[in-house]
């Protein structure tokens, strides 16, 4: 892979402060307290990261939880505006959302890289990079004992994020595209089908309805 993508500090930031505040919205429709409202917006925010660097490529270089004071000032912050604006939040779903679009593609690519330098196979990288840029919300729904959305027919997310990670695998692995301009095509390629999948309410569908209740 020619290159290395370094994921832009203010896209970083930016995407866990949006990830985190997902989970302060669940811990205030829960009813938690501040103390489980940080652990939730931690978990939400770092959890994709956590998981690829804890589960699926151990002995790489540590997250930057571990190494950078500022991805826990983020989640701090998200905490503290879910505690004192609570629902108010709702009124920025438009930005939450752009930042959330960004984040989503920038992390789907990192991931594959990431994955790919350790040595895995192509498959494998691509299943990393949509771990990276989704294991938040998966964590935030296990922690809280919830079906993950994930899981359900919904909006397009996790299909956006895998058209993020296959398109950086296809244009690095196969067209010897250099890794940065190739993680910028799947951001924006990411961006646009998340946002499309937003403004014309995109969703996935069920295989087979469940049955009645009888």
């Amino acid at each position: 892979m020619p290159g290395a993508f370094q994921l832009p500090v203010a896209i970083d930031l930016g995407a866990t402060f949006a990830f985190a505040l997902t989970g302060t919205l669940v811990a205030t429709r829960r009813g938690y307290d501040i103390v489980g409202m940080f652990f939730l917006a931690l978990a939400s925010g770092l959890g994709g990261a956590l998981v690829r660097d804890g589960v699926f490529i151990p002995g790489t270089a540590p997250t930057p939880l571990l190494t950078d004071p500022r991805y826990i000032e983020v989640v701090l912050a998200a905490t503290v505006a879910g505690a004192f604006a609570g629902g108010h939040l709702r009124r920025f779903h438009r930005i939450v959302a752009v930042i959330d679009a960004l984040g989503l593609g920038a992390y789907a690519a990192f991931g594959t890289q990431k994955a790919l330098l350790a040595g895995l196979a192509v498959p494998a990288a691509v299943l990393v990079g949509v771990v990276n840029a989704s294991g938040g919300g998966l964590l935030r729904d296990l922690l809280t004992g919830e079906e993950p959305l994930v899981f359900k027919p919904g909006q397009f997310y996790v299909l956006t994020a895998l058209a993020g990670a296959v398109l950086f695998v296809f244009l690095t692995v196969q067209l010897d595209v250099a890794a940065t301009p190739a993680a910028l095509a799947a951001i924006a390629l990411t961006f646009v089908f998340r946002a499309l999948a937003i403004a014309f309410n995109w969703r996935t569908a069920p295989l087979r309805e469940s049955n009645p209740a009888a």
